[in-house]
């Protein structure tokens, strides 16, 4: 049985603390990243949409640094959005500059109500390479 590694990144822990959650578990080859959101070093979120989308794209690359991968070993994406109507076309276009040829990783964006004073979530699962 394969025992359950967790991983932080580098300068980014006070949602982590506050919360009791690990940035990202790796299990064998495989790295299960928990929701990234746009917040700043101190737990706040980043107010500006577009800004807040982009600093959950940096954390969670920071995230999958630290557990020894990158954007190209993302297998499984979910997203989460409180007003995708509105919000889509942004994340879409930022979407596009992360993953910007295939093979594109699976994606399943969900509307919610709440996301803890965020409007944007990104969760993934990633292979480890090697």
């Amino acid at each position: 049985m394969n025992k359950r590694e967790t991983i932080f990144p580098a300068g980014r822990h006070e949602l982590y603390a506050v919360h009791k959650y690990s940035a990202a578990i790796r299990s064998g080859d495989l790295l299960f990243v928990s929701g990234q959101v746009g917040s700043r070093t101190d737990g706040a979120p980043e107010p500006e949409f577009e800004a807040q989308v982009r600093l959950a794209f940096e954390n969670l690359k920071a995230t999958l640094k630290a557990g020894g991968c990158g954007l190209d070993d993302i297998v499984d994406v979910t997203t989460f959005h409180t007003d995708p109507e509105r919000q889509f076309a942004t994340v879409l276009a930022l979407k596009d500059e992360m993953f910007p040829q295939a093979p594109y990783p699976n994606w399943t964006a969900v509307g919610v109500n709440w996301l803890a004073g965020f409007d944007f979530e990104i969760k993934v699962i990633a292979r480890v390479p090697g």
